[in-house]
């Protein structure tokens, strides 16, 4: 009994009555003014022009989310949409929703007075009044049991409310909904969103805990050094590489705060020298050697290169410490060839490790080219060949 009652405690009910009502308001004071069956042919054939203006699915779209939906009118998971026709398939399914929407406006609205005046002369009766409109109900006399037949009459009323709000609801998400071309942009859309997140959680991952990396691996060797000197260096590297990681942050939340704003001045290959030292002054022995033209690599790539290799040196002294590391960058054949190698200390990574790697092998996926990682020879290898094409 209470899930039948349900619908009536709900706003929503009562706006797409009236989102029904408003639809036969001009038919209705055309046929007053006419009085005529055929007011209402013309009312249906003034529609059809009427859905060939664009900016006639923009009206019935704001109407349908306020009135059918229940949401607010800028809410985007209404599955109505009110941006203007694009399309010819648009304004032919907009016509149809105009003469449905009429067609069930006329329907609910006449049975819906016609059962209100039938509850009204089915009262009267039962009280011994005379009803107000004895066409519609033939009883005879005045008895008390013609209450017994209110039920199904204010059944039929709640009914037909209930049933002819919810066809127009559906009626809307089909006849104004997003059509197979909005629907394929907005999921290109929302797939580029979840790529740009994905990027930025590399980004961050990747400048932030290199940052920390080297503070924690600078402070740990300062502290255990107990020299002045080298503890002056520590923190001179440590001040660098907070500075760069406080540096990519703010472009990173730049981006996230204006969405138009392009993800510009990140660094490049030809910015690699800054990682190496910043290696170096935490106490890796870094043997680096860079071939080839690097400022001709095209900035999608040297981009995603500095990144790969900035993961792959902080692993390296997140995992191993101050070992000897060698760093060979090659550009040559149309290709860019980064390696980084370090003795591999056999220890397994703990819980929550290995999204370093994961990410060095999805920027290299990005980019069409390949990524191996693990070990090889005694050492640890990091091993990527990206296309530059």
């Amino acid at each position: 009994m209470v899930r039948l009652l349900r619908p009536f405690g709900r706003a929503v009910t009562y706006t797409r009555l009236l989102h029904l009502f408003l639809a036969i308001v001009w038919p209705s004071l055309w046929l007053f003014v006419q009085e005529a069956w055929w007011t209402w042919a013309a009312a249906a054939l003034v529609l059809v022009p009427a859905g060939l203006v664009p900016a006639m699915r923009t009206v019935e779209g704001l109407q349908a989310r306020l009135l059918l939906t229940g949401q607010r009118h800028d809410s985007e998971s209404t599955g109505v949409v009110v941006t203007p026709s694009a399309s010819w398939s648009d304004r032919g399914r907009l016509i149809v929703w105009l003469q449905a929407r009429l067609l069930i406006g006329c329907a609910t609205s006449l049975l819906t007075v016609q059962l209100l005046m039938v509850i009204v002369d089915l009262t009267a009766a039962t009280f011994g009044r005379d009803t107000a409109s004895g066409e519609l109900l033939l009883l005879e006399g005045h008895d008390w049991w013609h209450v017994l037949l209110l039920p199904p009459a204010l059944a039929t009323l709640a009914a037909t409310v209930v049933a002819s709000g919810r066809l127009i609801t559906a009626l809307a998400h089909r006849l104004l909904g997003p059509s197979p071309a909005e629907r394929l942009a907005a999921l290109e859309e929302r797939t580029e969103q979840l790529l740009e997140r994905t990027r930025i959680a590399r980004e961050l991952h990747d400048s932030i805990g290199h940052a920390l990396t080297v503070a924690v691996v600078q402070a740990g060797a300062a502290r255990a050094a107990g020299d002045p000197a080298f503890t002056d260096r520590a923190l001179e590297a440590i001040e660098e590489t907070g500075r760069a990681a406080l540096e990519d942050l703010e472009r990173v939340l730049g981006v996230l705060r204006e969405s138009g704003r392009p993800a510009g001045g990140r660094p490049t290959l030809t910015d690699a020298g800054r990682l190496l030292e910043s290696a170096r002054a935490s106490g890796a022995e870094v043997d680096a050697g860079m071939t080839g033209p690097l400022d001709t690599v095209p900035g999608p790539v040297s981009r995603e290169g500095y990144r790969i290799l900035q993961e792959a040196l902080t692993n390296v002294l997140r995992h191993a410490g101050a070992v000897p590391v060698r760093v060979r960058v090659a550009v040559d054949d149309g290709s860019l060839g980064l390696e980084v190698r370090n003795p591999f200390t056999g220890a397994a990574p703990g819980p929550g490790r290995g999204s370093g790697l994961r990410g060095i092998r999805e920027r290299a996926a990005l980019l069409g080219g390949q990524a191996h990682t693990g070990p090889d020879r005694g050492d640890w290898q990091v091993r990527v060949e990206l296309p530059l094409r």
